[in-house]
């Protein structure tokens, strides 16, 4: 908070041959307002019960254009992905009170979907929730992550990628979450955890499961179904800038193919299509 001097200014009038005093009230520049950011302080998963945004997908048909818009396009998006991402309602729409994101395979060709909240709305601290049933298969590659909302002031890997999820379709029974920033050359470093499994080791695409990331001021928290399993701060980064403490913005999708999958991850003749992700809701909770 800024801090200004105090002017006082004397006038001393003589009046019939008596003199006095008067003091007057300074013109004093009101005091700059800093913006107010809240939950900086990392909480219990719990705590954060305060419901500021979220989509429940109850609609039918296209997504609301208030909360999100589309990524369009191929040419593998820096990881040689197989798919070209549209808007079509056959590869995004809301059915069943849930989000739809299907991959789509015609001949040699593969249609998706990617969806985030970009230029919509931008997230700091708090504790994002994302409910969903994932799709499985060779070939498939699903995700729910957020991205730097300076990026295109910033670009990647400064403005920061928070992996909250993602899956290999060949390993359904593991997913995991990774963090990418840059050094100090702007090159890429990441750093996560690489394999998370539910207790009784089953695919996360028989059921639905919820996805959280909880942050606040220099760390955060992952969390699987309310149960952490890894944690991330300033220390992990080190001497390297953390653009984590900055807003952020979600992203939804599926990719076909890429070399996140490792070699031979690509789809064959055994894979099958169309695979879908549901997302039941996203939820943005702060705490009080």
């Amino acid at each position: 908070m800024a801090t200004y001097p105090l002017h006082y200014a004397a006038l001393t009038l003589a009046l019939f041959g008596a003199a006095c005093t008067e003091t007057k009230t300074p013109d004093i520049p009101p005091p700059v307002v800093q913006p107010t950011v809240t939950n900086a302080a990392i909480k219990d998963y719990a705590q954060y019960t305060e419901l500021v945004w979220s989509d429940e997908f109850d609609g039918a048909g296209a997504l609301n254009a208030s909360k999100w818009m589309y990524n369009l396009g191929g040419g593998g998006w820096g990881n040689n992905e197989l798919e070209v991402y549209t808007n079509s309602t056959d590869n995004v729409t809301q059915s069943g009170g849930n989000l739809v994101i299907k991959a789509l395979k015609s001949g040699n060709d593969y249609t998706s979907g990617r969806v985030l909240t970009k230029g919509k709305q931008n997230f700091r601290y708090g504790r994002i929730d994302v409910r969903a049933k994932l799709p499985q298969g060779k070939g498939i590659w699903p995700a729910i992550w957020m991205l730097g909302s300076d990026i295109d002031q910033n670009n990647w890997p400064k403005c920061g990628e928070i992996d909250i999820m993602e899956l290999r379709g060949q390993t359904p029974t593991e997913i995991l979450s990774t963090m990418h920033f840059a050094d100090n050359t702007g090159g890429h470093k990441y750093e996560g955890i690489p394999s998370v499994k539910l207790p009784d080791g089953s695919s996360f695409a028989n059921d639905f499961h919820t996805y959280s990331v909880v942050r606040g001021k220099d760390q955060m928290q992952f969390y699987l179904d309310g149960r952490q399993y890894y944690s991330f701060s300033t220390s992990n980064t080190g001497s390297y800038n953390y653009p984590f403490n900055n807003d952020f913005f979600v992203v939804l999708n599926v990719a076909v193919g890429g070399d996140f999958l490792g070699p031979g991850g690509n789809p064959d003749a055994s894979s099958v299509f169309p695979q879908q992700m549901l997302v039941d809701y996203v939820r943005y909770y702060q705490y009080k």
